[in-house]
């Protein structure tokens, strides 16, 4: 009997410090409710149950009474993403790439101090990149490709000190590359191909000591290319094909062992570089991965 009522206190316990953390604070739900009203929530592939607890939805995650995450990849998601996301400033994970989201980015987008992952690629978001970058510090991976913005590179990216991802590819983006992209010293992927990008390149790229992929292709670029590349060791994929560069001499002393990828329209350095088998080549961000990331 003593063992019986042992066990059902421990389940009751349980229960309830389970219901605790799963109550998240009204502001937090009447946005998430505001979301799926606005993404047409009626026509997402996995739908909600508004009238259930919000533990219970799908792609909300819950931590501490507080929503840490709102993974919707792949979910037909419509519309457009509401004003006041801030509110879920426990936030860490974004995810809803690869659906029709259409519509700017909210405002205050960029003020989620605790996001570490912010996926908005494969949709129809337009308007123009928050230039206020300064709350992100958190932000690992920035990856946007695949939309209609325009506008410019904020000159304050490089206030994202931990990011390592940077992917815009294949936007509508103008304007010259931001200098303080230098001081992201953990960056191992920036992705620009496709943009209307132009201007001669005052960035350090030899300060982006970790880089390994640097896919700067079909913009406008024009100059010479920064002497710090040749002394990246790390570099993996490189592709800077449809440009205007006067030179990339700088790249002859390049000593990179690990490069897969090599692309330019100077010949002499894509024999030395480069690969013959086009299977390699990647020219655009193909590494679109399933569900299993979200």
């Amino acid at each position: 009997m003593k063992n019986v009522i042992t066990n059902t206190f421990l389940i009751l316990v349980l229960t309830c410090s389970y219901m605790i953390r799963a109550q998240i604070p009204t502001s937090e739900k009447q946005y998430l409710l505001e979301f799926n009203k606005s993404t047409v929530g009626d026509q997402w592939q996995n739908k909600w149950d508004v009238k259930a607890d919000p533990s219970t939805w799908y792609g909300v995650e819950i931590e501490d009474g507080h929503v840490t995450a709102l993974k919707l990849y792949r979910n037909n998601l419509t519309g457009a993403i509401p004003e006041g996301i801030s509110v879920l400033s426990h936030l860490q994970t974004l995810n809803l790439a690869f659906n029709v989201i259409e519509g700017n980015l909210p405002e205050d987008m960029f003020q989620l101090e605790k996001l570490t992952t912010m996926r908005l690629e494969m949709n129809k978001l337009k308007g123009n990149l928050p230039q206020d970058c300064s709350k992100m510090t958190q932000l690992e991976e920035l990856s946007m490709f695949n939309n209609l913005l325009q506008g410019t590179i904020p000159s304050g990216i490089g206030e994202l000190s931990n990011l390592k991802t940077l992917n815009l590819s294949s936007n509508y983006l103008e304007g010259s590359l931001p200098k303080s992209i230098e001081k992201l010293g953990k960056l191992e992927r920036l992705e620009l191909f496709g943009n209307k990008l132009a201007g001669t390149i005052e960035v350090d790229l030899g300060r982006l000591v970790n880089l390994k992929e640097l896919i700067l292709s079909y913009n406008q670029f024009e100059g010479d290319l920064p002497n710090g590349m040749a002394t990246l060791s790390n570099l993996e994929f490189v592709q800077l094909q449809g440009n205007d560069f006067r030179s990339l001499n700088s790249l002859l002393r390049m000593q990179s062992s690990k490069l897969a990828v090599f692309d330019s329209d100077d010949e002499f350095l894509n024999m030395k570089f480069g690969s013959t088998d086009a299977s390699r080549t990647r020219i655009v961000d193909t590494k679109y991965e399933d569900v299993k990331r979200n």
